[in-house]
């Protein structure tokens, strides 16, 4: 009999369907919730209802069609070569596209299911014995596991591939993940095109700076030089997006940032991940271990400032003098943080991306007595 295992419990297809399991076997809401979804999947519901992640805006629903997750499962089991009875990991949260286009993956390509609740460190709670051939990590998470322990690797090594998506890849992580011999991709998706309709390798002979759409994808720019996305993911619909984009050919495409992060500065526009990328690398130089981003404050003179966030307690003036330092030798002035903020730890959405707003918020609070 088909089945999935959720938090170590074994749940038949035929009884998640009935909703049969209700009064026989304990859940907690997670669970619960996830187990509605999938009985909505298995009996034939056209149509799911997806909250956004907000972590670059408010919070919206979505509304995706049966015929969308469908057609966006089975381009992603074509390109990842999926096999019946494949074992796969499901560590997202079910109620975020991501979680949810797992699970429809799943019962598309008849695979194996493991559920576990959404964690930072799927390795802490999962079995040290387990293996899969298939799972999809964010940023965080893939993070947390590649130095949790000296098994983490083999771990990765065993699969047959592994997704990272919801948020840029940073330097340091960049640099873990060309150890492994798995292939790893960056996707490149939203909630209203049903998870990702673009591929990036990161590692291997096959890695590449660039994007290669799934097919039936197609991909223009508008007067910004923003992403347009249009194919069977987005119910054929136009998408127009905020990412700035470098259009290679019909399939191809590099991720310039996004427009709106430009921070508009005594006039000089500037691209935030730019200015991010050069941070990460920066601190690595340096040997300074932490996740950073870069935001902007509202500034009499300037307009907006540039401000550097980093997960960290203080660093202290020789160390941030050393930073401005090599940051002056590659930066112009303009692109220079005016001002570092520190947290101990990012705020992060329920879905495991980093929440901008809430950490900046957070980051003002706690740096309040630290000199600007």
């Amino acid at each position: 009999m088909q089945s999935l295992l959720l938090n170590g419990k074994v749940f038949y297809y035929d009884e998640i369907a009935a909703y049969s399991f209700r009064n026989s076997i304990p859940l907690n809401g997670y669970e619960a919730k996830t187990l509605e979804l999938c009985r909505d999947w298995l009996n034939g519901v056209q149509e799911f209802s997806i909250q956004t992640s907000g972590s670059t805006g408010a919070p919206k629903v979505i509304t995706l069609t049966r015929q969308q997750l469908e057609a966006s499962a089975q381009a992603t089991i074509k390109a990842l070569n999926v096999q019946q009875k494949d074992r796969a990991l499901v560590c997202l949260n079910t109620e975020t596209v991501g979680g949810l286009m797992l699970l429809v993956r799943g019962f598309l390509g008849d695979m194996q299911l493991t559920i576990i609740e959404p964690t930072a460190n799927p390795l802490a709670v999962l079995p040290p014995e387990c293996s899969f051939e298939y799972a999809s990590f964010v940023p965080m998470q893939m993070q947390e596991m590649l130095v949790f322990s000296t098994e983490s690797i083999a771990f990765f090594n065993r699969m047959k591939a592994i997704l990272v998506g919801g948020a840029p890849v940073s330097y340091n992580l960049q640099q873990q993940i060309s150890q492994l011999s798995v292939p790893v991709s960056h996707t490149y998706g939203m909630t209203e095109t049903a998870s990702h309709v673009a591929l990036k390798r990161l590692n291997g002979p096959d890695a590449s700076p660039y994007f290669k759409t799934l097919p039936g994808v197609e991909i223009s720019t508008d007067d910004r030089g923003c992403l347009i996305l249009k194919g069977a993911q987005t119910n054929f619909e136009t998408i127009i997006t905020n990412d700035l984009v470098n259009i290679i050919d019909s399939e191809t495409f590099e991720w310039l940032g996004r427009a709106d992060f430009v921070i508009n500065s005594g006039g000089v526009k500037i691209q935030a991940e730019k200015v991010e990328m050069t941070l990460e690398t920066t601190l690595a130089q340096l040997g300074i271990t932490t996740n950073s981003f870069i935001t902007s404050l509202p500034d009499e003179k300037l307009g907006e400032k540039v401000v550097a966030v980093l997960e960290h307690h203080f660093l202290d003036q020789v160390r941030e003098a050393q930073l401005r330092e090599k940051l002056q030798s590659v930066l112009s002035r303009y692109e220079i943080p005016k001002i570092f903020l520190f947290l101990p730890e990012f705020k992060k959405t329920t879905s495991g991306k980093l929440d901008r707003r809430q950490t900046l918020q957070a980051a003002l609070t706690f740096s309040k007595t630290h000199r600007f």
